[in-house]
């Protein structure tokens, strides 16, 4: 599985704790910054990250910024996307199997090491089920 990832300055610390998680689980995966807590403005890394998952150049993305709204609002401005601002772990599950959510969006300013270690965990391996309702559903969004 290969995962885009990237974040604001406010998702700057959660995201360099995400990246080491990856590493250490041996995911393949891009960072598209930012490199600091030197303010920035979140599109300009949510619609890369976004814009990479909807073309297909990665699996899934991961957002982060202070507190997940911005990134989950920008990211789901992109066709193809299904972005979900998670704060724990039934949300991640459910928004895998019922939504084949395919980019997950972080508060960086809300959540510690633990748990959002966890959350990005339990969303990674959960799939999607493929249930015909939830299906009718997805294509219902994409309409």
């Amino acid at each position: 599985m290969k995962i885009a990832i990237g974040a604001d300055h406010g998702g700057y610390k959660l995201k360099e704790i995400i990246t080491a998680y990856l590493k250490r689980k041996k995911f393949e995966f891009k960072d598209f910054g930012t490199y600091s807590e030197e303010s920035v403005d979140y599109p300009d890394y949510a619609y890369p990250v976004a814009e990479a998952v909807a073309r297909g150049e990665y699996d899934r993305g991961i957002l982060i910024c202070g507190s997940g709204v911005g990134v989950c609002i920008t990211a789901n401005k992109v066709k193809g996307i299904r972005a979900v601002l998670v704060h724990d772990t039934y949300t991640a599950k459910q928004s895998r199997e019922h939504g084949d959510a395919n980019v997950l969006c972080l508060a960086g300013r809300r959540l510690s090491k633990a748990q959002a270690t966890k959350i990005v965990a339990v969303w990674l391996k959960t799939e999607f089920s493929g249930d015909e309702r939830h299906l009718r559903r997805i294509r219902k969004i994409e309409r």
